[in-house]
């Protein structure tokens, strides 16, 4: 079950000489429940590959979105991105869902 969600997030930095995976402003993981070690799912709006990773914390209200990695090579600066943390559970679970704008400040917050 989709669990957390942030929607079109906007990709900050790609560094590909560094350990691979995402880091994500925490006030973001947090509004959307996503948990730092926990495995994403990331849905590339501009060009339409997707991939999963795993999620590293960011600083605080900085607005980081930064692919690391092999992830690097997937997504440019200023690409549009959907992250995604799902749940595997036998219970239907509602999903929080952060949507930011273009300096990944958050715009909208609703459970669905």
């Amino acid at each position: 079950m989709l669990r957390g969600k942030i929607h079109r997030a906007t990709v900050t930095q790609t560094r590909l000489d560094y350990e691979g995976s995402i880091t994500v402003d925490i006030e973001l993981l947090e509004k959307a429940g996503i948990w730092a070690g926990e495995k994403a799912y990331i849905a590339n709006v501009t060009n339409g590959s997707r991939f999963e990773t795993y999620v590293m914390e960011g600083e605080r209200n900085s607005g980081i979105v930064a692919l690391n990695g092999a992830a690097a090579h997937l997504c440019n600066v200023g690409d549009k991105i959907i992250i995604m943390g799902y749940e595997l559970t036998g219970e239907q679970i509602k999903a929080k869902v952060v949507t930011v704008d273009e300096n990944n400040r958050t715009i909208k917050e609703f459970v669905c």
